[in-house]
């Protein structure tokens, strides 16, 4: 029973052993550095496990940039790695600069990296440009036609303003904006589909590069298409205001016409009313008259018979006119008649 005890003790001592020498002591780490040509140091693999840094990948990413011709050292790695940097992504891309003759020292690509940018990729933009399609780009000519506009962009990685530098979407905005103001001083719609590249070449000429992370290759007009009248309807626009305004200036003076034909009704219906009770007013007059001695019986009548006298002329001379626009009716009518006989005739 004992000796059961003590061996499983001693199982126990070795497997902790073994598990600290792995951790601690990563002997094929070091076995793997040597063969490739890398002296480092036991110790200073035990110093990396106890900072908790990966070895394995600090020394296989040694290895790859050693074997590709670049001047690296452990702690440079180590330290990038502690900084939450991708070493395997910077390895990589020192080794694809290296390789297409660019220019790109480690102190930069480890800026790039922290930076939050993927440097492996803006080293493969460099060598392999990218292009970058605008989306529909609207704008109007002088002459009112709106021009439809898809540009494709050609860019490449500009490594030295990479850290800090403007993404595509400045570039997109900005190629955006050069469009809309070349097409906007075009005097018509006609120059634009007669000399498309009239566009790329003002546009790339404005530097819409400078401060961005890419340098533009050259911008090539993909797609071009009329769309509105926009100067039409604009003039159709102003014209319907204008008309609106006019109606409502007819609607006013209309509505002031109307006040003032009340205002007018008001004062003749005002006017009667004086009239009337001025009427009321003289038979009082003549019984005052009357009593006073100032008419008499034979007065009153006389007065009365000049008043039916005139009320008949009156009378007469409305018939009198009335017949008269009849004859001369029914001799327009005789006439017309007459006329569409003889040409029937």
């Amino acid at each position: 029973m004992m000796y059961a005890l003590l061996s499983t003790v001693l199982i126990f001592i070795i497997i902790g052993v073994f598990s600290f020498l792995k951790n601690f002591f990563p002997i094929g780490t070091w076995i793997s550095a040597t063969a490739a040509g890398i002296n480092i140091n036991i110790l200073s693999l035990v110093g990396m496990a106890l900072r908790r840094t990966n070895s394995s990948l600090i020394i296989s990413a040694m290895i790859r940039g050693t074997k590709a011709g670049l001047d690296l050292s452990l702690s440079q790695l180590e330290s990038h790695y502690l900084s939450g940097g991708h070493v395997d992504n910077i390895v990589n891309a020192l080794i694809a600069a290296h390789r297409a003759d660019l220019e790109l020292s480690f102190e930069r690509a480890t800026a790039i990296d922290l930076a939050g940018r993927d440097v492996l990729d803006a080293v493969k933009m460099s060598v392999t440009p990218k292009v970058i399609e605008t989306p529909m780009i609207s704008a109007v000519a002088i002459d009112g036609i709106e021009v439809k506009v898809v540009a494709r962009v050609t860019v490449k990685t500009n490594i030295k303003r990479l850290v800090g530098g403007a993404g595509q979407e400045t570039i997109i905005a900005r190629v955006g904006e050069g469009i809309v103001t070349t097409l906007g001083s075009s005097q018509t719609h006609k120059e634009v589909l007669e000399n498309p590249d009239k566009i790329s070449k003002t546009v790339i000429s404005k530097g819409l590069d400078s401060g961005t992370a890419f340098e533009i290759l050259s911008i090539d007009i993909a797609d071009i298409d009329i769309g509105r009248n926009i100067g039409a309807d604009l003039q159709i626009m102003q014209a319907e205001a204008d008309k609106q305004i006019a109606q409502a200036k007819a609607e006013e003076r209309r509505a002031l016409a109307v006040a003032q034909e009340h205002e007018m009704r008001a004062q003749v219906q005002e006017m009667r009313a004086k009239v009337v009770d001025a009427e009321s007013k003289v038979p009082l007059a003549i019984a005052e008259a009357f009593k006073s001695g100032n008419i008499s019986i034979e007065k009153y009548y006389k007065l009365q018979n000049k008043i039916a006298d005139t009320k008949m002329r009156e009378s007469l001379s409305s018939i009198t006119k009335q017949n008269f626009n009849l004859n001369i009716d029914n001799h327009k009518n005789k006439e017309k008649l007459d006329n569409d006989n003889n040409k029937k005739k």
